[in-house]
């Protein structure tokens, strides 16, 4: 539980620096570059399929561990006032509502990006000042590559015709229900790793009053705080703002 749930958070730190692309003011150019990237590099492909693993081992050995905690305990305690955390008391609820959201959330774009028709968006890049013309293409126009690029050495321009997977991400932040149902769920990613990464290395047996200093810092300002606000400002970005 320790070992993949640090490798988690790593993850978290990795997919929220990319997805801030999403914030760049090139009408996609950014993001959908680094979604095709991120989806066709031989060894990021094998880093995520060891992610998906991770999440689900993660999520249903939590399960069997509080199972078997209620089995050994069957009473609850009379008293847990200051005896623990909300956070170190509800592992296992906020671990299922992080679960739901994640297949929410791998429904709604990983699928449709992997399965789904999307559209296609032509970018043309002007490599002498770097300004970005976007035009959007036909819903019948297909290729079989997510991305092709081509240059034009007389105009010192590049064309990139890739599949639209910001287009996805604003039309499904449209809909102030995911919205609601994405901030809330950053709560419970708040909750989760405020206690999940102090524990984890505790149960790996790193607990000494030279570093826990630093490891509740980082749980409470990187993983309670500025990872959940980052996720959550996405989608609030795009209801109000685009």
């Amino acid at each position: 539980m320790s070992l993949t749930g640090l490798f988690l958070c790593t993850f978290l730190v990795v997919h929220l620096i990319g997805n801030l692309q999403l914030f760049y003011n090139d009408g996609g150019y950014s993001f959908n570059k680094y979604a095709v990237f991120m989806t066709s590099f031989p060894l990021i492909k094998i880093i995520s399929y060891g992610n998906y693993f991770f999440i689900l081992f993660h999520a249903f050995w939590g399960l069997y561990l509080e199972f078997q905690n209620r089995k050994a305990r069957p009473v609850a305690y009379v008293v847990t006032k200051n005896s623990s955390s909300f956070s170190s008391r509800n592992m296992a609820v906020l671990g299922t509502i992080l679960l739901v959201y994640i297949v929410v959330h791998m429904g709604d774009f990983w699928y449709k990006y992997h399965n789904e028709t999307l559209p296609f968006v032509q970018y043309t890049e002007n490599l002498l000042t770097g300004e970005v013309v976007t035009t959007e293409m036909p819903e019948t126009y297909s290729q079989e590559t997510k991305m092709v690029e081509t240059y034009n050495q007389a105009e010192s321009t590049k064309t990139v015709i890739v599949k639209d997977l910001y287009k996805v991400v604003s039309v499904s932040f449209q809909n102030i229900l995911l919205v609601i149902f994405y901030v809330l769920a950053m709560f419970s990613v708040s909750f989760h790793l405020v206690h999940g990464f102090q524990s984890a290395f505790q149960s790996l047996g790193i607990n000494h009053p030279k570093y826990n200093p630093l490891f509740k810092f980082l749980s409470v300002w990187l993983f309670a705080i500025l990872i959940p606000i980052g996720y959550a400002a996405m989608p609030i970005y795009f209801y109000f703002f685009k």
